[in-house]
């Protein structure tokens, strides 16, 4: 009797093996000694892609550059051939003439836009309104009394605008000339404010005589 101490103890431990292992195997648990199978089932992530940090705001698109309008000289007549008209142009800039020959005449001034329009205004509310479309300006100038259309094509000199201004023989003097293309001049010379028609001057050297007088009419910009 005493030799089967052992055998029971044997035994015992036996059959509580075996209960280990058929507890784990109705319950499904796996050894993780294997270690083979969890490598394979093991499905690694995509990394996220990470969102770019915003760069600020867009840069603004460059607006177009405004072309200035080139400096030149312009003259020409009314529609109705009655008066001359003469622009000149520098810088954004613009000075026009109105002048019949007789006693009717008006100085303007104003800007021109980078679109070639400008309206130039001048004493006793008068206005000219134009607008420069390649080597000619088309426009209105509204006298008041009367409202003139007229077209002046590009000169180049000695066609343009002319002035002069001194004192003659005690009396103020105010002459202004616009020198066509085709040579012909129109012009009104103020004497004490009083206007007449003007004597010619030499379209070269912008020289007049005035009641005995020698005045240079020299070139109108603005």
């Amino acid at each position: 009797m005493k030799r089967s101490g052992p055998l029971f103890t044997l035994l015992a431990g036996l059959l509580l093996a075996l209960f280990m292992l058929s507890l784990n195997a109705t319950s499904g648990t796996r050894s993780t000694s294997t270690g083979s199978e969890s490598s394979g089932d093991v499905v690694s992530a995509s990394p996220t892609p990470t969102a770019s940090p915003p760069s600020g705001k867009p840069s603004p698109s460059p607006s177009p550059s405004k072309t200035a309008v080139p400096n030149a000289d312009y003259a020409g007549r009314t529609d109705d051939d009655s008066s001359a008209v003469a622009v000149t142009l520098r810088d954004g800039k613009a000075v026009a003439y109105f002048c019949d020959g007789r006693d009717q005449e008006s100085w303007l001034k104003g800007d021109v836009e980078a679109d070639g329009s400008m309206r130039l205004t001048g004493q006793n509310g008068n206005v000219l309104t134009g607008e420069l479309k390649g080597k000619r300006i088309r426009g209105t100038v509204d006298m008041g009394q009367r409202e003139y259309g007229f077209t002046a094509d590009k000169a180049l000199k000695p066609s343009g605008l002319y002035r002069a201004t001194a004192t003659v023989r005690g009396a103020e003097v105010d002459g202004g000339w616009i020198v066509l293309p085709s040579g012909r001049q129109v012009g009104i010379l103020n004497r004490a404010g009083k206007p007449g028609p003007a004597p010619r001057i030499d379209p070269e050297t912008g020289a007049v005589t005035v009641d005995g007088q020698r005045l240079t009419a020299k070139p109108v910009t603005p």
